[in-house]
């Protein structure tokens, strides 16, 4: 029988799965696929710029069936303001929060009837998103890929915050891959799963086929921690796949921001002809031109568990499929 939770109650979901925001790779037709399989997706709007908003926020609409199938993403390392009242008066009504002060954004989405995702790194943090009425919170394990937020591995940190959260529902994120994950974080009191990496290697993730390979063919031993792919989001914390970016600054002895080498070198061009230069926090997307192997290619240690490339509808439904086996199993051994 399907897996109802909280979560796809209250988001009319098949399935507890919400896709992370993957950059340029949260385009309308991968959302879209998400929204007509029953699972939920974010896309993030600080890349797109505001004057563009809302005509770009249209074409999601029109793809998942509706304002709200899908969420916004917004992050709080600069003024955010505009970008979320242009959603909300779009009719978007989810809305997720990471980094600086989600307070004003919360009320002000609560206001206009918005439910409302708030990533956390802890439990300190999760009994302020709880004080504050977020409708979820997100657990953001260690583990995760791109910008890390969370300051323990998912299984110390999920039920910390679950504790903490005091009956606020709790999505949990960082090194889900398949459906012994999603059970695994059922089972330690989340209401479902954040997955990144694992969609970027779906069929109609919008991230470049290069990065939807490496994906499969990465290890953890090909991971690392680092600041280094700075443009655009200084002193972040962040995990990608060793690139030739990454070996180069090695090489050069780790040299600070200022001296590293091929700083202002162009990579390749943003889709509105802007120069994308090398350590630009951008990953690579489907119709990236120039080096795109140059870029930051976010993963987390899930890529472990990911062997191939496949379609929204099949990743979903097998995932399904192996939590509720896992958890039939766990309950057959237990009595």
């Amino acid at each position: 029988m399907p897996l109802k939770t909280i979560l796809t109650t209250q988001l009319r979901l098949r399935y507890p799965i919400i896709a992370a925001p993957l950059g340029r790779g949260s385009t309308p037709a991968f959302l879209g696929a998400l929204a007509r399989e029953g699972a939920f997706g974010f896309v993030a709007l600080g890349h797109i710029p505001e004057a563009e908003l809302r005509q770009t926020l249209s074409a999601y609409i029109a793809s998942a069936g509706g304002a709200d199938r899908f969420g916004v993403n917004l992050v709080l390392i600069k003024d955010q303001t505009r970008r979320l009242e242009t959603a909300l008066d779009a009719g978007c009504r989810v809305v997720s929060l990471l980094r600086g002060d989600p307070v004003p954004y919360v009320r002000r989405a609560k206001d206009a009837g918005a439910a409302v995702f708030w990533t956390v790194s802890g439990p300190a943090e999760a009994e302020r998103a709880a004080d504050n009425g977020v409708d979820f919170i997100v657990a953001q394990g260690r583990e995760a890929g791109g910008h890390l937020t969370g300051e323990a591995p998912l299984m110390t940190l999920l039920p910390a915050v679950v504790d903490a959260a005091r009956g606020v529902p709790v999505v949990a994120a960082g090194g889900i891959a398949d459906g012994r994950g999603l059970a695994a974080v059922l089972a330690l009191g989340a209401c479902g799963a954040w997955m990144g990496t694992r969609f970027v290697a779906t069929e109609e993730s919008g991230s470049h086929p290069g990065y939807k390979q490496m994906i499969v063919a990465s290890g953890v031993s090909d991971l690392v921690e680092t600041s280094l792919f700075d443009g655009g989001w200084p002193n972040s914390l962040h995990r990608v796949i060793a690139n030739s970016t990454f070996e180069r600054w090695k090489a050069a002895g780790c040299p600070p921001n200022g001296s590293r080498p091929g700083e202002g070198e162009r990579i390749g061009s943003f889709p509105e002809g802007a120069p994308m230069l090398r350590y630009n926090v951008s990953a690579p997307w489907e119709t990236m031109d120039g080096d795109w192997e140059a870029g930051a290619l976010y993963a987390g240690t899930s890529v472990a568990l990911i062997t191939e490339i496949e379609p929204v509808g099949q990743l979903l439904a097998r995932t399904s499929a192996e939590a509720e086996a896992a958890l039939r199993l766990n309950i057959d051994y237990v009595l």
